[in-house]
């Protein structure tokens, strides 16, 4: 069964590669391409809910199509802010319609996270997620075992991305994980997008504010921890 399983993976791997390698090629060397990706940077780390919808309503009647490879692309570089392409699903589509394009799309950017991770392995996983981050989750996985996906993705406060990667990491099965990340993934999205449909003006931007704050409150708890643990490990090499 696993030497069946062995040239699977290496063909899995190589697709990976090759896809990752088209895309760097065709982002260095066609600058219309890059051009695009710097501006979908710029625009999610504007962290302003509207610059974000303007920007996905400029493409008109592929605006979906749009904004669900926003998410996808918000997936794999996780550092980005993915909840707000949830909030302006919601205003652009309304709630529940943004609801279900922003779960559809997270699920995709997850199986992608997985199927990368699962492919190429940490080293090159702590490039796209972040050695912190990825520090981050694997206590929970350590702590919950086979109950982390589900649990992690309930949890607001760690880093949906970050999850996908390192599940690909694990031994679980993709389908476990695509069913709890769909289950768990589903409060929050409905809770955001009635967010983002409902809120207008002043309410918005402090919604925003607030959730880009509790974003860089997790950020420095994973700087710090990394501090932290380096430190101690220095202290015993001593």
């Amino acid at each position: 069964m696993e030497t069946t399983k062995r040239p699977k993976r290496r063909l899995a791997r190589w697709l990976i590669v090759a896809a990752l390698v088209l895309l760097c090629a065709a982002y260095f060397a066609l600058p219309p391409v890059k051009g695009a990706v710097d501006r979908a940077a710029g625009v999610l780390a504007s962290a302003d809910v509207n610059a974000v919808a303007e920007y996905i309503r400029s493409f008109g009647p592929y605006a979906a199509v749009f904004s669900f490879a926003l998410m996808t692309f918000s997936s794999v570089i996780a550092p980005l802010p993915a909840f707000l392409i949830t909030l302006s699903n919601a205003a652009i589509f309304g709630w529940w319609q943004g609801a279900i394009l922003s779960w559809s799309s997270a699920m995709a950017g997850a199986a992608l996270c997985f199927f990368i991770a699962r492919g190429l392995g940490r080293d090159v996983v702590e490039k796209f997620a972040g050695r912190g981050a990825l520090a981050g989750v694997e206590g929970y996985f350590k702590k919950y075992g086979s109950k982390t996906i589900l649990i992690c993705r309930l949890l607001p406060f760690v880093s949906f991305d970050a999850v996908s990667y390192f599940a690909g990491l694990t031994p679980i099965r993709f389908w476990p994980f695509f069913l709890a990340t769909g289950l768990g993934q589903l409060p929050a999205t409905i809770i955001y997008s009635y967010v983002g449909g409902m809120l207008t003006g002043g309410v918005r931007y402090l919604v925003t504010g607030l959730l880009c704050l509790f974003s860089l409150a997790i950020l420095v708890s994973i700087i710090r921890r990394i501090y932290t643990e380096r430190q101690a490990r220095q202290e015993t090499e001593k």
